[in-house]
């Protein structure tokens, strides 16, 4: 019994674009799409050109049968960087699975400044793993939003 959840345990994996295979990329795509644009009820241009840039990571949890079930980005904004687009899938929310992904971010960011667009229901959440408020809300596609930075360690 043991060894079943084990094998069922979602993997942590990483990757810059190139590394991606077209049903993995296919699937972080479909993810965010899922909640930024159909559950948030927000269309935006998901597709802004960040994900493609040699610098950026992607990071995901992956089910046994390959499906994506949370992911983010890590992005270089020159001195810092920023983590964003972090979603998980209706099903497997409530499981740490974007908390173990952020805290992975963060280690990718060492020595950096890390910022973050968080939603502003999510301030608190962001606050434990260190992101402070940096700024005053803003709007964005309709939601509520404040910026957050995490100091260079």
């Amino acid at each position: 019994m043991t060894d079943a959840l084990v094998t069922d345990a979602p993997v942590l994996r990483e990757a810059r674009f190139a590394e991606l295979s077209p049903a993995t990329l296919y699937g972080i795509l479909r993810l965010r799409v899922d909640v930024f644009v159909v559950e948030q009820a927000c269309p935006y241009p998901e597709l802004d050109g960040r994900d493609t840039e040699p610098a950026t990571v992607h990071l995901w949890h992956e089910a046994a049968d390959g499906t994506v079930l949370s992911t983010i980005r890590v992005l270089e904004n020159g001195e810092h960087r920023a983590i964003g687009r972090v979603a998980t899938a209706v099903a497997a929310r409530g499981r740490g699975l974007s908390a173990q992904l952020i805290r992975r971010g963060i280690e990718l960011c060492e020595g950096r400044t890390v910022d973050i667009g968080a939603q502003a229901y999510l301030e608190d959440w962001y606050a434990r793993f260190g992101f402070v408020r940096s700024g005053p809300d803003y709007l964005e596609d309709g939601i509520l939003h404040l910026p957050m930075r995490l100091a260079a360690r």
